[in-house]
């Protein structure tokens, strides 16, 4: 039996074990924090949304960028500290604009197909991660947004997503609680939302109910391999140990950067950091005041999500400002205005802050592949949609490491890898 560690146990993590594990491999996760999807995995806005397939190549996107730059509490925040790293990804990012159209589409197909295999798992293995599936509506305050959002529609259609527009009283119908004046809505009815922290828990009981050798507060200090396998050093305190396997997947969000250069591949993932608050829903009045309906506010860059009666989660904002995981009280507090203003009903006494880093290549695809030696392979790097593309990727991967590796494929996917 073909032994493959995967290093790092989020949402990525973990599905990559529970693809490989079902495909015969012994497969050992290997995650630096005491429990899975303590990370960026914890607190995201819960959306699982082909709708939100748009990648951010777009000279709007540059230009919101540079007018944003000084504001603190923009949607979009970039340090104007230069570096290295920030430039080349920039460079990239830059240069991926033709593409902006085609990998659109590729991300919605991805987005789409990820749906069958997430409630798939969650149905075989008996997950409730607070599952609600009526959809997402996007809002938008003039015409300028709307227009572009109909444009966008256009692309996600292509890529086999339904996203109709909507009247501002179409909008009152299907979330009611929504308060403030809009020029219009987009709705996708296919969405969902879903606790990510709740399913990648639950998915790794499975994994290690299926033999997965989890090893929790292991931190990787040292990575090589060769045509033969990879060595990993791990340490806990002050004692390390080496493992050797025939197969590696790195999966390690913002630090498969460092991993992937180890090993000889260049994978150029930025942490863009984002903000969420989670609203405890303590009292009937904001229980009744929240919304059901997952909402997507293209001004402001947040979405929202609700987990079952006494939750409520609001998240957002992009920020290029490197491995820093503050948590910003003039980040978080244009969030808790929003709450205020989009549905004043809701108490804002209890709220809960977090910041995560997401893991962004350049042109907003997931690296899901080979890496140059014939042991290494990556799926990692999925922005803002992470939670969606999760279950799709894991499968993905399961077939090229299956492929490599010699192991059985029972899932085999009709997609093909993205961004090798």
């Amino acid at each position: 039996m073909k032994t493959i560690a995967v290093i790092g146990g989020g949402i990525t993590g973990v599905t990559t074990a529970y693809a490989l594990a079902k495909r015969g491999f012994a497969v050992t996760l290997i995650e630096k924090h005491r429990y899975a999807a303590m990370d960026t995995s914890f607190a995201n806005g819960g959306q699982l949304s082909a709708s939100n397939s748009e990648v951010w190549n777009h000279w709007s996107t540059m230009l919101k960028g540079i007018k944003w730059m000084l504001k603190s509490d923009a949607p979009l925040l970039v340090n104007p500290k230069p570096s290295w790293h920030k430039l080349t990804w920039f460079a990239e990012f830059i240069a991926a604009i033709p593409h902006y159209n085609k990998n659109t589409v590729e991300t919605v197909r991805l987005a789409i197909a990820a749906r069958q295999h997430l409630y798939a798992w969650a149905e075989e293995e008996g997950i409730d991660f607070d599952l609600k599936q009526k959809g997402i509506l996007h809002i938008y305050r003039d015409k300028a947004g709307f227009d572009h959002a109909a444009s966008v529609s256009t692309l996600l259609a292509q890529g086999g997503l339904e996203r109709r527009a909507v009247t501002p009283a179409e909008m009152r119908a299907i979330e009611p609680t929504l308060a403030g004046k809009y020029y219009g809505g987009h709705f996708t009815q296919s969405d969902a939302t879903g606790d990510i922290h709740k399913f990648t828990s639950g998915l790794a009981a499975a994994i290690a109910r299926l033999g997965v050798d989890c090893r929790y507060g292991q931190d990787v200090q040292a990575i090589s391999a060769d045509a033969g396998g990879a060595s990993i050093t791990v340490g806990s305190g002050d004692q390390t140990s080496t493992s050797r396997f025939d197969g590696v997947v790195i999966c390690a969000g913002s630090a498969s950067r460092a991993l992937g250069a180890a090993l000889g591949d260049r994978v150029n993932i930025y942490p863009v950091k984002g903000y969420s608050i989670t609203v405890n829903l303590n009292d009937a009045q904001s229980q009744a005041a929240a919304p059901t309906v997952s909402l997507l506010d293209d001004a402001t860059k947040l979405v929202c999500s609700r987990f079952g009666a006494d939750r409520f989660r609001v998240a957002g904002t992009a920020e290029f400002n490197g491995y820093n995981r503050d948590i910003r009280a003039d980040r978080i507090r244009p969030i808790v205005e929003w709450v205020e203003q989009c549905f004043p009903g809701v108490s804002t006494r209890s709220v809960v802050p977090w910041a995560g880093l997401r893991p962004m290549m350049p042109n907003m695809l997931p690296r899901v592949g080979r890496g140059r030696l014939p042991c290494v392979f990556y799926n990692t790097g999925h922005g803002h949609l992470g939670w969606t593309l999760s279950a799709v990727t894991a499968d993905m991967i399961g077939d090229v490491v299956a492929q490599a590796l010699g192991a059985r494929a029972p899932h085999s996917s009709a997609l093909q890898t993205a961004a090798a």
